[in-house]
């Protein structure tokens, strides 16, 4: 059995630990803050066993080395993370990483980094996408192109509809309000809206979020839909999705 433990870290980021219950091994999703990772696994009675990294930004991969000491977790990532700290396992597009009988299979996410990579558990209907996408939203383009972060959105749009994303980041609000600003006609995204100021009031998070739902609401996993290309522009999905991302980038 797996079990996702998620715990805030940083000013704005999610830790998360992901446990087999059988083997008892543990990986922990990015190490955006190395002490509070170990000090959630020791109070979970586990022992982190693997680092899983999505891509190689300081606050996903700073942590690496402090847990590989604490540890001698095995760290598995894109060849980006090489700019941070040591590799044990290159992983890639296709590739298949196991905790326990459990196998994530590796996704190319680029355009937020050139490198960067979500772990989809299909069997348990769940991927980690780090910055690729976020609730109402999607990470900066800061070294990709348009096309090939569209490409890699549209890779996440077709896991199953019921697949729970885990983002790393609470940006729910921020992206709230562009996302209304984009697509001010959608009522779906305005119910969602409300219940995001209702969670953010109580001081809950919004992540996890589910497929389905940012398929109905997410302005960038919709720049393929005829209203929005009409609106933001392009003749191509890809072009639409570049507009919003401008846009989002100045708004």
């Amino acid at each position: 059995m797996l079990t996702v433990h998620q715990f805030p870290c940083l000013s704005d980021n999610y830790g998360f630990l992901l446990h087999n219950s059988v083997t008892g091994e543990t990986a922990a999703i990015d190490t955006p803050d190395a002490k509070e990772y170990l000090r959630q696994a020791e109070l979970k009675g586990w022992k982190i066993t693997h680092i899983w990294n999505t891509h190689w930004h300081p606050d996903h991969a700073g942590g690496n080395a402090e847990i590989v000491e604490a540890t001698g977790a095995r760290v598995l990532a894109p060849k980006e993370v090489e700019k941070l700290s040591k590799i044990d396992r290159v992983v890639g597009h296709r590739d298949s990483v196991n905790l326990g009988e459990h196998q994530a299979q590796i996704v190319d996410v680029s355009g937020h980094t050139n490198g960067h990579i979500a772990y989809h558990i299909v069997e348990e209907g769940i991927a980690f996408v780090g910055d690729a996408v976020f609730a109402l939203g999607c990470g900066r383009m800061f070294e990709g192109q348009p096309k090939q972060f569209w490409n890699s959105l549209d890779r996440i749009r077709r896991m199953s509809t019921e697949t729970t994303l885990y983002c790393a980041h609470e940006y729910t609000e921020a992206n709230a309000k562009f996302a209304v600003h984009a697509d001010p006609d959608n009522a779906a995204l305005q119910a969602y809206v409300s219940e995001i100021k209702d969670k953010r009031s109580r001081g809950e998070p919004t992540v996890p979020t589910v497929l389905k739902r940012e398929l109905e609401t997410n302005p960038f996993l919709r720049a393929d839909d005829p209203a929005m290309m009409a609106k933001w522009g392009g003749s191509e999905p890809h072009e639409t999705f570049a507009a919003l991302r401008a846009a989002k980038d100045n708004f």
